[in-house]
């Protein structure tokens, strides 16, 4: 070890489990910035907030549009408000408001941010220092959060309908993909003068196991993507209050506080066995 590597503090280390499992990792992969209301909104007294579904863990961050005159299209807000909501009836995630806005025309005034739940691959901690101690607290969960946008598709869709026609089959358009293990039986063609089509026998094998090794078709694949779609359709959302860093003292307090939850942890590792423990 080289003389200018010498340790300048040794730190007595508290592994704290006080908050159980209300620690999460949350991640803004597309944000090169804090993530803060725009100061157009929040001269009008918006405020960020947030809903969660607990069951799935599916979590959702509403940030108020900014609506500056240089970026903001009324006209174009309308639209996509009125898709928006379309969208949410849909899917059963309409958000409960009051009376006094249900005759009012929507208008897509907030960005969704919707939570991805990362996988932990090994286990993650919160460090904090203080009092000349370093309080170690497990994260129980890691999201990742991006922009939603599902209210383009059901414009999209709108949009077609009313370029085709009412007498058009754009309605083939709606539902969900048709199941691959079941017989699809083609439409019977109304003109005369067209040559039947040559059938022709073609044989399709698929495979997917589960975790004992049996083959899974793919309409049990299909069905379980539905089940979790329906399921977090079907379950409410909870509003929670979105506080941002300037708002975490008290948690703070709590992970660094002196009670009995707070273990010190001594090491009983020397460093060759560390060494032989890592995997090449």
């Amino acid at each position: 070890m080289d003389q200018l590597d010498e340790p300048i503090a040794v730190l007595p280390i508290h592994y704290s489990n006080a908050l159980g499992k209300d620690i999460q990792l949350h991640q803004f992969p597309l944000l090169s910035r804090p993530l803060q209301i725009p100061p157009s909104a929040a001269a009008s007294g918006k405020r960020i907030s947030a809903r969660i579904k607990p069951n799935v863990r599916r979590i959702e961050i509403c940030v108020p549009a900014d609506t500056r005159p240089d970026v903001w299209n009324p006209q174009r807000a309308t639209e996509l408000g009125t898709a928006q909501l379309e969208d949410d009836r849909e899917k059963n995630q309409e958000q409960r408001k009051g009376k006094e806005k249900e005759n009012k025309e929507p208008r897509l005034s907030e960005v969704r941010l919707r939570s991805e739940e990362i996988s932990q691959h090994s286990v993650h901690m919160l460090g904090i220092v203080q009092n000349g101690r370093l309080y170690l607290h497990p994260v129980s969960e890691i999201h990742q959060f991006r922009p939603t946008m599902t209210y383009l598709d059901m414009q999209s869709r709108k949009s077609r309908h009313s370029t085709a026609g009412a007498g058009s089959d754009s309605d083939s358009d709606h539902g969900p993909p048709p199941d691959p293990d079941e017989v699809q039986v083609p439409p019977t063609s109304k003109a005369k003068d067209k040559k039947p089509v040559e059938m022709r026998e073609i044989s399709v094998s698929t495979r997917k196991t589960d975790d004992k090794g049996a083959t899974v078709g793919l309409s049990t694949v299909r069905r379980e993507m539905l089940q979790v779609i329906r399921a977090e359709e079907d379950e409410e959302w909870q509003n929670y209050e979105y506080c941002d860093a300037t708002a975490s003292v008290e948690a703070v307090e709590a992970l660094s506080s002196s009670n009995n939850a707070n273990v010190s942890l001594q090491c009983k590792t020397d460093m060759t066995a560390f060494l032989k423990d890592i995997s090449k």
